[in-house]
């Protein structure tokens, strides 16, 4: 037990560290990609049909890269920004790269679901489009929006899985170099167990938080 604790407990901050550290830059990504969208979609508050379509365009060929391939592809970019890439740090990257489009695509989904009614209510009322994106679409979309970062972050906890098995250390390396390669099942399952711990209090969170949220609309 002592050994099993010794190998899997250094490799949890790893993972939580290439879990929030790319959530959040895929947030910082996401986020305003997913409002472009939004206003710039036919009908939108700044219709553009031309960004629309490349935005669109760019976010379905990043979400259509495999995981495993779309961290071979960017190995280069991590290199680029620390240096290597292998390691913790440099699948920040690949796992940012990956998760940002998702982000995008799920803001666009939740804030077009806004009533538009209330958005023409706003307009009645001379606010402006900063002023309806900030204070009416967003608030409004806010569960649906904490939900969604729910979702990335499980995500992102299990492309952190398959980053470790491609050198970036944490719980997936753990279970593919002691569980898989040297045939240590307890291992292996304890660090699943950890993982699916990880998920489950993440899960646990955004439900609260959306709840909470929509109590207080």
């Amino acid at each position: 037990m002592d050994r099993i604790i010794d190998i899997v407990l250094p490799a949890i901050p790893q993972t939580l560290v290439m879990v929030i550290a790319s959530t959040i830059i895929a947030l910082l990504i996401g986020l305003p990609l997913g409002i472009i969208l939004t206003t710039t979609r036919p009908g939108g508050l700044t219709e553009s049909l031309k960004v629309y379509s490349i935005l669109d365009g760019i976010i379905n060929i990043l979400r259509s890269f495999p995981f495993v391939i779309l961290m071979i592809v960017v190995f280069p970019l991590s290199r680029l920004i620390v240096g290597k890439s292998y390691g913790t740090a440099a699948m920040i990257i690949p796992l940012s790269v990956s998760a940002a489009p998702f982000v995008a695509r799920l803001m666009e989904g939740y804030l077009i679901q806004v009533d538009s009614g209330i958005i023409e209510a706003a307009k009645s009322m001379g606010s402006s489009k900063r002023e309806i994106i900030f204070k009416v679409l967003i608030p409004e979309a806010m569960p649906m929006i904490v939900t969604g970062i729910t979702m990335t972050v499980i995500n992102v906890i299990g492309y952190s899985a398959m980053a470790g098995v491609m050198g970036g250390g944490g719980l997936g390396d753990v279970a593919n170099r002691y569980g898989y390669q040297r045939n240590e099942p307890l291992v292996l399952w304890s660090a699943v167990l950890v993982i699916i711990i990880l998920v489950q209090i993440v899960q646990f969170v955004g439900n609260f938080l959306t709840k909470k949220i929509d109590k207080k609309k």
